[in-house]
């Protein structure tokens, strides 16, 4: 049986080495080396595409990418647009924020460091939306720093190939993690290295995925070779998502259709939507509604739901012959004009069915 120590008990160099090699040649060979965000290093390129893939999927992603770079090619531009440009590229991707400060980074970019991306992991961490994942990513592939790139699939990959039991959603279990990681990453290919990682960890390391013993990775796996692969991570249960219910008024004046700007701050900031009245639960909406608008109507029976983070918010439509002074009535043409968040594109989806 393979082992990652030596007599001493310390990491093996010659296992290091080892895993090293392996990992890079598979990577060379079988990784996503063909994503538009690894045709270079520019940091810029990096930088938007590891916001982008935060909680969204690659596939996903890759057209956002496309269409984001082309109208702002530069951080000079990002840091420039419009507030209105930049969630319009970004609708559909959902946590809004992530966007806003990006284009804070950018500003810092161009007013602290003259245009130029601050090359070390701990200087990249000063700007505005950049965590400790980010700012290693940037700086491993963009500037050959030997920092691993912690996340959830480094988190996996190394738990199993080296049965590290410390909980990963305990904060103090980061630092274990890269006190690990860190004397193994590549220092030729730090980038390499962190994108071989991530690519091994959505593959053959997947988190429902055990290792064949063809592969080359099963003679690094310690948790394989004692049939424990699946039970790490360790990892303790999740805070349980909260549930909110509301109403989504649909009001109707001279053929345009009421809207209201969200507040400035908290979940879909500034955004204009459909005038949403929060209840305390589903049931409650057919009391609460009833009562404050005149001849108000149900429009659907199945509510339209919406997953955040930490809330799962149930909506329904419901018509109402009230005209009030707090709401904003829009033609289609001039609301289409405006950002839209995914939330209100599957309520204008509902509406259309229901009606």
């Amino acid at each position: 049986m393979t082992s990652w120590y030596d007599a001493d008990g310390h990491l093996s160099e010659d296992m290091i080495a080892d895993f090293r090699q392996t990992l890079l040649t598979w990577y060379d060979e079988s990784g996503r080396t063909h994503l538009p965000w690894r045709i270079d290093k520019e940091p810029y390129h990096i930088w938007v595409s590891e916001i982008m893939l935060q909680q969204t999927q690659v596939e996903t992603v890759i057209p956002y990418y496309e269409r984001f770079l082309a109208e702002l090619p530069r951080v000079q531009d990002l840091a420039e647009a419009d507030e209105e440009v930049l969630l319009k590229l970004w609708s559909g991707l959902g946590y809004y924020s992530r966007v806003r400060n990006m284009q804070k980074a950018a500003q810092q970019v161009m007013a602290d460091f003259d245009g130029q991306f601050p090359s070390t992991s701990q200087a990249l961490q000063t700007l505005a939306g950049i965590g400790p994942y980010t700012a290693a990513a940037i700086a491993s592939i963009s500037f050959d720093e030997v920092v691993p790139t912690l996340d959830g699939n480094m988190f996996r990959v190394f738990a199993r190939l080296l049965k590290i039991d410390a909980d990963i959603a305990q904060p103090k279990t980061r630092k274990i993690f890269y006190g690990i990681i860190l004397p193994i990453v590549d220092p030729e290919r730090p980038g390499d290295f962190n994108q071989a990682v991530m690519d091994l960890g959505t593959s053959l390391m997947s988190a429902k995925t055990e290792t064949f013993a063809e592969s080359p990775f099963a003679r690094f796996n310690l948790s394989y070779q004692d049939g424990t692969e699946l039970t790490f991570p360790v990892k303790s249960k999740k805070v349980k998502q909260v549930q909110k219910f509301y109403a989504a008024i649909i009001s109707e004046k001279d053929g345009l259709l009421a809207y209201q700007q969200r507040p400035k701050t908290g979940l879909l900031a500034n955004f204009w939507t459909y005038p949403l009245v929060e209840f305390d639960s589903w049931d409650a909406i057919y009391d609460g509604v009833f009562e404050q608008f005149k001849d108000a109507k149900q429009l659907n029976i199945t509510p339209v739901t919406h997953i955040f983070t930490h809330q799962k918010w149930q909506v329904m439509l419901v018509q109402v012959a009230d005209n009030l002074d707090t709401w904003t009535y829009l033609s289609d043409d001039a609301y289409e004009a405006l950002p839209q968040t995914t939330l209100q594109l599957k309520l204008q989806a509902a509406l259309k069915e229901n009606l």
